[in-house]
């Protein structure tokens, strides 16, 4: 970061760094519903096998749901798988989002995440419930991996940014939770900023 001044975009990580995580109550939820074994594939960095496709766009919502059905023993519902999946993701502390408002006036804002459509439409749908506004709203452009078919850490889909929003890395502040999301991120130019749990990023009106 010691080009502050020649930065004119924002990159934001989704989960852990404007919503709130709770991967520990996500794997016990889906415990509760039979898949005990849901550990290997999860962590708040980077998602295996079924859940990655999931991310990546691709298998849908219901192959998603087919696939948690094959770890539990029981039967269970869409609504639970559902439920349980989405409590991974769970609320937008009010301060980001006005953070994230005052930022605008002086900055591209981007949005990069690992995500897929049950956290985006439930999980994020539900934090900004009230307010009238989606997630969208708070960014010049979201960039999801599942509408994608790309993930972080994947250079190519830093590359399918840049060329879609027309700037260069060097201008670009990326903000992540991930090491290997800010690892890939600087071999690639950007000016990056590891996000640490529950870090205050108001830094940034500072910029």
């Amino acid at each position: 970061m010691d080009k502050k001044n020649s930065i004119t975009t924002l990159i934001f990580d989704f989960g852990g760094v404007i919503i709130n995580l709770d991967l520990p109550q996500c794997i016990e939820n889906l415990k509760k519903l039979g898949a005990v074994s849901i550990e290997s594939y999860l962590s708040n960095f980077g998602q295996k096998e079924f859940f990655l496709q999931f991310e990546k766009g691709e298998i849908g919502i219901p192959e998603f749901r087919n696939e948690i059905r094959k770890l539990t023993p029981k039967t269970v519902t869409d609504a639970e798988i559902d439920d349980a999946w989405c409590s991974f993701l769970v609320d937008v502390p009010a301060e980001r989002l006005v953070l994230l408002e005052k930022l605008r006036s002086n900055y591209k804002l981007l949005l990069l995440s690992n995500s897929n459509p049950l956290h985006v439409d439930v999980s994020a749908a539900k934090a900004l419930e009230g307010l009238g506004k989606t997630i969208r709203d708070y960014f010049d452009k979201c960039y999801f991996s599942y509408e994608m078919g790309l993930a972080k850490p994947d250079p190519a889909i830093f590359d399918a940014l840049l060329a879609d929003a027309g700037v260069t890395a060097n201008e670009c502040l990326f903000l992540d939770d991930g090491p290997k999301n800010i690892e890939i991120a600087n071999s690639l130019g950007f000016q990056t900023h590891f996000v640490t749990q529950g870090e205050n990023i108001d830094f940034l009106l500072s910029l």
